[in-house]
């Protein structure tokens, strides 16, 4: 449970409705193993400290399972998550271990699914992001957008730079005015994106741009790329705030 909560949370869905799925009518297995399973899923959730409502028959066949219905970001439900206790196959199998005070014991079986259908839950994940997927999940993290074909090779030594450590950064290959390489960048939900002139090629920095916060200011490139490596590390978004140029001015004088 807590790993599903941890790798739900990474995504954005935080807000879920979680069942208690029971016995169904047609079952294997004795009524003791199906209590001894349904109280241990029970329990979990108890410990958990989470609020859950029963599903009376919506069990497997084989155990009780914990459901979790993810809600996106119109409110609605879908079933991804599961988490079933399974007691019927070790004893089918004949499954044994040998315990720490040697004597043989039958394991209990957890099945877990937490994503469910792998393709729903990303169908569902880019419906509820409208395709404007967070920094460390973005097909494309850092665009460098390039003023003049003069600095188009530093342009490419930053982007290698950046891809060695793991980012996914492009050069805007083609011969638009800023104004509309910004645009294009951000109509494609690009999350960051790096002005690049004679004055940024000569300081060995770079102008950013947040598609959230706006303007973020200048940086030098290494600082820039440790703060995107650690922010998609860690699955946040970028905040740090830059140079300003009126600071850089005084700093001349």
């Amino acid at each position: 449970l807590d790993l599903t909560e941890t790798i739900l949370s990474r995504f954005g869905f935080d807000k879920y409705d979680i069942m208690l799925s029971t016995r169904p009518e047609k079952a294997v297995g004795s009524d003791d193993i199906w209590s001894a399973a349904t109280e241990a899923l029970e329990g979990a959730l108890k410990v958990k400290g989470w609020e859950y409502g029963i599903d009376e028959g919506g069990g497997a066949f084989y155990g009780p399972k914990i459901d979790l219905k993810i809600r996106d970001a119109i409110g609605r439900t879908w079933q991804c998550s599961t988490v079933q206790c399974d007691f019927n196959l070790p004893e089918r199998f004949g499954l044994e271990y040998v315990s720490a005070e040697g004597t043989r014991e039958q394991p209990i079986m957890v099945h877990r699914a937490i994503f469910g259908s792998i393709e729903r839950f990303f169908g569902i994940l880019v419906e509820n992001c409208a395709g404007k997927f967070p920094f460390w999940l973005a097909p494309v993290q850092m665009r460098l957008l390039p003023v003049t074909d003069a600095v188009k090779d530093y342009c490419d030594d930053v982007a290698k730079k950046a891809q060695r450590l793991g980012l996914r950064v492009e050069v805007d290959r083609g011969n638009e005015r800023l104004g509309k390489q910004i645009r294009n960048a951000e109509k494609e939900q690009v999350p960051i994106m790096a002005v690049v002139g004679m004055k940024e090629m000569e300081s060995g920095k770079l102008t950013i741009r947040s598609k959230n916060m706006g303007d973020l200011g200048l940086f030098d490139v290494d600082a820039l790329l440790g703060e995107l490596t650690r922010c998609s590390e860690y699955a946040e978004e970028m905040s740090m705030m830059g140079e300003k140029e009126e600071e850089e001015e005084k700093a001349e004088e």
